[in-house]
Parts: C-alpha cells; sequence; structure tokens
C-alpha cells in the first residue's frame, strides 16, 4: 500500500472511530478489515501525532492550572476551586469543604497527622463530616496561639480528632518566645518535647501558608511581632511566607533566625521530612507565600483557588523570564 493509501485509510478509520464513535469491530466490519488491523492502525495513528485530543469540559481553566502547578513545582496534586462569593468567609468554606474531602480520601487508619494553626486550617476541621471512625491521632507541630478559640492550636488538634474519631495531643506552650534561650528550655521540657517528637514522626501534615505582609498578616496577632518586625523580615531578611510560624524567603530557603530561633514548634527542616505534606492557602495575598513554599519542596499537595493559582503561576512565568 502507497503512502497515501494507507494515511487515507488510516483518516477513514479515525474518523468512523473518533467522530462517528463507531466501536472497532463495527468498523472492521464496514471497511472489510480485522479488528487486530483496526486496533494497530488506530495504534499507529496516535504514534504518529495523527491525534490531537482536546478536552473542554466546565471550569476546564482550572484543571489546567493544576496541570501546570503539577508540571512546574513537581506537585504530586494540585486542586484549583473557582471564585466562589464575593467575601473571603465564602472563599474559605469553599476551600475548605473541598481540603476536608480530599483528606479524608488520602486517612488511612494508623496515620499520625500534623497540623499547623491558621483559619485556612480551621476552615478545614470545620468542613470534616464523616461517619466512619479513623483510627489516628492528631498532633500540633506549633505551639499555642494568642487569638480566638477557634483557630487556636491545640483546640483545633482536638476538634479534629474528635470529628474524626481519633486521639489528640496538646502542646502546652506558646508558639513565640521573647528568647532563644526561653525557646530552648521550653522545648527540653518533657511535656513539650514529647508532644514535637510524635509530631515529627507524623506521616502526614496539614499545613496552612501565611503572609508576612505587615498589613494584611495574622502572624503579628500570634507571635508578639509589631508591623515593624515583619518589616524587617520582609524587606531585610527577604521573608515572603511562614509555614508553623517558620519564615522564608523566595526560594524556600528559611530565614530571619533571630525569629525561628524563639518558635516553639518543628523547624521547616523537620517539616520538609514528614512524608506526605498537604498545603491550603488561597487568595491572590498568598500567591507570593505559597511559591516560596512550593520552590522550597513544602508541598507533595496544594489545595488553593484561582486567583492563587494564576499569582503562583506569574511569579514563575516573570522569574523564568528574567533567567532566560
Amino acid at each position: 500500500m502507497s503512502t497515501y493509501e494507507s494515511v487515507r485509510l488510516m483518516n477513514t478509520i479515525l474518523t468512523l472511530y473518533y467522530m462517528e464513535e463507531l466501536t472497532q469491530a463495527d468498523i472492521a466490519q464496514r471497511l472489510g478489515l480485522s479488528t487486530a488491523k483496526v486496533n494497530r492502525l488506530l495504534q499507529q495513528a496516535r504514534e504518529l501525532g495523527y491525534v490531537n485530543i482536546s478536552i473542554r469540559t466546565p471550569f476546564q481553566q482550572l484543571f489546567d492550572l493544576e496541570t501546570r502547578l503539577k508540571a512546574v513545582f513537581g506537585l504530586q496534586e494540585a486542586i484549583v476551586i473557582p471564585a466562589v462569593g464575593d467575601t473571603s468567609r465564602s472563599m474559605l468554606n469553599a476551600l475548605g469543604t473541598v481540603a476536608a474531602t480530599f483528606l479524608l480520601e488520602r486517612l488511612h487508619d494508623g496515620d499520625v497527622l500534623a497540623i499547623t494553626p491558621g483559619t485556612t486550617v480551621q476552615a478545614v476541621v470545620q468542613s470534616i463530616d464523616t461517619t466512619r471512625r479513623y483510627r489516628i491521632q492528631v498532633v500540633p507541630l506549633l505551639g499555642a496561639i494568642q487569638g480566638p478559640i477557634e483557630s487556636d492550636m491545640n483546640y483545633l488538634a482536638t476538634n479534629l480528632a474528635d470529628r474524626l474519631g481519633g486521639k489528640s495531643y496538646q502542646l502546652h506552650a506558646p508558639a513565640f518566645v521573647e528568647t532563644r534561650e526561653h525557646c530552648e528550655m521550653l522545648q527540653s521540657m518533657s511535656p513539650v518535647k514529647d508532644i514535637l517528637d510524635i509530631a515529627r514522626h507524623a506521616n502526614t501534615a496539614l499545613l496552612g501558608i501565611g503572609t508576612v505582609d505587615a498589613d494584611v498578616s495574622r502572624f503579628v496577632q500570634f507571635t508578639a511581632l509589631s508591623a515593624e518586625d515583619l518589616r524587617h523580615i520582609a524587606e531585610d531578611c527577604g521573608g515572603v511566607g511562614e509555614i508553623g510560624a517558620h519564615v522564608y524567603n523566595v526560594e524556600g530557603q528559611a530565614c530571619g533566625k533571630e525569629y525561628a530561633d524563639r518558635v516553639i514548634g518543628l523547624t521547616l527542616d523537620e517539616i520538609h521530612k514528614i512524608p506526605y505534606r498537604i498545603g491550603v492557602a488561597a487568595s491572590a495575598a498568598k500567591a507570593l507565600p505559597i511559591y516560596g513554599a512550593l520552590r522550597g519542596g513544602y508541598l507533595h499537595a496544594l489545595i488553593t483557588d484561582e486567583a492563587a493559582a494564576c499569582g503562583v503561576l506569574k511569579l514563575f512565568d516573570e522569574g523564568f523570564r528574567k533567567t532566560s
């Protein structure tokens, strides 16, 4: 068979299979071929690049963002939710619902789940709804914070464990102390050291991602840092975000050591060693903190919204152009 005739036959088979949705057996009967030959020609056409399948489902732009986030940053999984409502509460509720479902699908009996504080993690906890009891342990990876009880570290751990039917641990220490010496002393005490050791052996982590922008950050509320301190962290130390009260720069490297030395909790290196880490954060203001977290390799999975995802990929594209 000449090249023209073979390509023509392939085109006929492709049209019948993909456009008219005939089965391979029906195509074979219509063209007087064996089913095996039809199958072989379909495979050959795909290998030659004659088939270009375009998928255009609703919310396709979100699915495309997920695919690109995974490809660019090596994520195992990414979920991008659409803009929901016109308030931050609407967004948090939507993100919490999606993240709660994602978490439940990945939890197994015997897991040790470490969590950070924050409003986004709080939204996930409040969205947990299951009739199954999970034989798991929930442990804080950071000390307690000042603020509403609903977003307190120990409250969140207890609430999440209760909703899952598991066991929770309490870390009876502040998240942030005044000096490195105070931090070392507290972390050497058995009640604190024992809980942090459990967190170090967690196999899953649910991580909120915070900003250090002095105008919008909640970091000030639970670290006793001033807006001036935050500006120093951002402008002089290069900080762009925080996980577990530890600050990192745009490359995801720990910075602001004088502040990190005062945190009662796991370090960024210790968090990085937890086998499976889920990051939850949304809004355009979180794009830079998320970008730094992804550059640092702190996440295996990211659950975010369209505004943050677009911001993260824009930052990557701008950085790529600068280095090209």
